[in-house]
């Protein structure tokens, strides 16, 4: 990741390399531009904020992990291809550990910066939902994403302290949010079936009911009017 020596993605690097040794908040833009070996000014104009280099790291992590997606067998759920998708982004994202926990010990305690990496985060799982093949149309759409991201969230932090070659904690809480996840979609999906049945029958009942009234009012003959002198 990063091979390409672009000056966006030296910002990005660079980054990463000062937070593995340094507190989130001690990171500054100047340090970054220098360690870069960039100008202020070319940082600036690449990012707007600390945040948003956070997020070019999520499209480049994105991107490498759908480069190094395995073609699905034919075999294969969903529910695998993802837990693939998830794995492989955790191996792409190994190398940048140490620095990712010192960030996500910041954040934990500042919901207000971590609020605007929402966005990037929903589209990586947008990306990774995509990648295994899943139908993202729609309302079921948003609720996978939305679940997925749920999912994801609780497994990032027990993979942060995974220290294990084999990531065995991290697959065991990948294999569970995953299982119990498709299990709520599947109930929800259901549920959502069963209103919209109740909604087009009560729909249907006050259709008839005011089509009731209508041929009622047609077959009352008009009341004669006053008589004339």
């Amino acid at each position: 990741m990063f091979e390409e020596f672009s000056k966006r993605n030296k910002a990005v690097r660079a980054t990463l390399e000062l937070a593995q040794h340094r507190d989130w908040d001690d990171v500054t833009l100047p340090d970054i531009a220098r360690h870069a070996g960039l100008d202020l000014a070319d940082l600036r104009r690449e990012f707007a904020c600390k945040s948003d280099i956070l997020r070019a790291f999520q499209a480049e992590v994105d991107a490498d992990v759908l480069a190094k997606a395995k073609t699905a067998e034919p075999d294969q759920s969903i529910r695998d291809r993802v837990f693939d998708m998830v794995m492989t982004r955790f191996e792409v994202m190994g190398p940048y550990k140490p620095a990712l926990k010192r960030i996500a010990h910041y954040l934990r305690c500042r919901p207000g910066e971590a609020s605007l990496l929402a966005c990037s985060t929903l589209g990586a799982q947008y990306w990774m939902l995509a990648g295994a093949g899943a139908k993202l149309d729609g309302a079921g759409g948003a609720l996978r994403v939305a679940g997925l991201t749920a999912i994801y969230g609780r497994v990032f932090r027990v993979w942060l302290e995974d220290t294990s070659p084999s990531l065995d904690k991290t697959m065991a809480a990948l294999d569970r949010g995953l299982s119990a996840g498709e299990r709520r979609l599947v109930d929800l999906e259901a549920a959502c079936c069963n209103m919209a049945k109740l909604c087009d029958n009560v729909k249907g009942a006050v259709n008839s009911f005011f089509r009731g009234f209508k041929k009622k009012d047609e077959s009352t003959p008009p009341e004669p009017g006053p008589a004339s002198a």
